[in-house]
């Protein structure tokens, strides 16, 4: 069994003991990706695929806190704040945008990579920054550098 999913397992035990009801669903809802992810591949998650799924899952909320606050929609917005922050918590810790920025900047040099066609090749270098970064973040600042 995975760390991470072990961590998981071992906060949903203690947030049940302590009655942390909003932070125990959470936790039910990461075990539960976890399970889902096992039982379709029929393999179990490592930490890897554990970030993996855990980095989906914040990307989810962070379209949702976007869609309900269009919508106004605040009550559902602050849950989606809950969750995502709970669900960061078991994260690597995000880089900043500078070095982010330096990610970019080297990725942009190995590939040789003058225009906005040799994106997909800076991307697939940046690859590795899945779970350290908001890729939707870095394909941004690949595009701002690889723009005329």
């Amino acid at each position: 069994m995975s760390d991470l999913k072990s961590q998981v397992l071992a906060d949903v035990k203690s947030a049940m003991k302590s009655g942390e009801k909003e932070i125990l669903g959470v936790l039910r809802l990461i075990s539960a990706a976890f399970k889902q992810h096992e039982v379709d591949k029929r393999e179990d998650v490592d930490d890897e695929t554990a970030v993996i799924i855990l980095t989906r899952m914040s990307k989810q909320r962070r379209e949702s806190i976007t869609q309900f606050e269009a919508g106004n929609r605040d009550d559902l917005a602050q849950q989606e704040k809950l969750e995502l922050e709970i669900i960061q918590k078991y994260l690597p810790t995000q880089l900043s945008e500078d070095e982010m920025m330096k990610e970019v900047q080297a990725a942009i040099h190995e590939a040789n990579a003058t225009a906005m066609s040799d994106m997909g090749k800076v991307m697939g270098l940046l690859r590795s920054l899945a779970g350290r970064a908001d890729m939707s973040v870095v394909s941004a600042l690949v595009k701002k550098k690889l723009s005329p």
